[in-house]
């Protein structure tokens, strides 16, 4: 498969699979760009993430994946604004984590998925359903931010001993909040 850089494409330095798949769209707060435009840019994404569905989705495909990422990026915004989560959007959630067969395996080089081969692209799929779960559901949920970042909004989990971290990635949204800063100053 011909992926030419897809780590370019996307950005991979949020620590959370789920909310790194809701990063495939940015400048929320602005003029949206959606990274996940064409079926090939969502198995591109799958495949630098190590859930590679062997097949690029169909156009339906992409628009159900879509839609499970903006059910997350509402999960989470709803948990980091301190607002009742939308029942649709679990049930999503839910019903994707049932797709498929994924299953987790650890050989010499650490822990990859093993996709149940009738459904690959479902099982990827729950494999960051199950992710979005994991946080949106345990003690770390009320962790999770949305980043202050200009145009950003993108969700993380603040893992910092105080609690007060206001970027998704400090070498993205944090060192353009600086820059802004100091230009403003001079």
């Amino acid at each position: 498969m011909e992926t030419s850089h897809p780590q370019g494409l996307f950005r991979l330095d949020n620590e959370t699979l789920a909310f790194r798949y809701t990063a495939t769209v940015s400048h929320r707060d602005g003029h949206a760009l959606e990274r996940l435009d064409e079926p090939i840019k969502l198995r591109q994404w799958l495949v630098v993430n190590d859930l590679d569905p062997g097949a690029t989705p169909t156009p339906t495909e992409l628009a159900q994946a879509r839609e499970l990422r903006e059910a997350i990026y509402r999960l989470g915004a709803a948990l980091a604004h301190d607002q009742q989560p939308a029942l649709p959007d679990l049930d999503l959630l839910n019903s994707a984590s049932a797709a498929g067969a994924p299953i987790p395996l650890l050989d010499a080089n650490g822990m990859h998925w093993s996709l149940d081969s009738a459904n690959r692209l479902g099982a990827a799929l729950a494999v960051i359903a199950r992710d979005a779960i994991h946080v949106l559901g345990t003690s770390t949920r009320g962790r999770i931010k949305t980043c202050e970042g200009s145009e950003c909004a993108g969700l993380f989990l603040d893992t910092s001993r105080a609690a007060a971290r206001r970027w998704c990635s400090m070498n993205t949204c944090g060192n353009k909040n600086k820059k802004n800063r100091m230009r403003a100053n001079n």
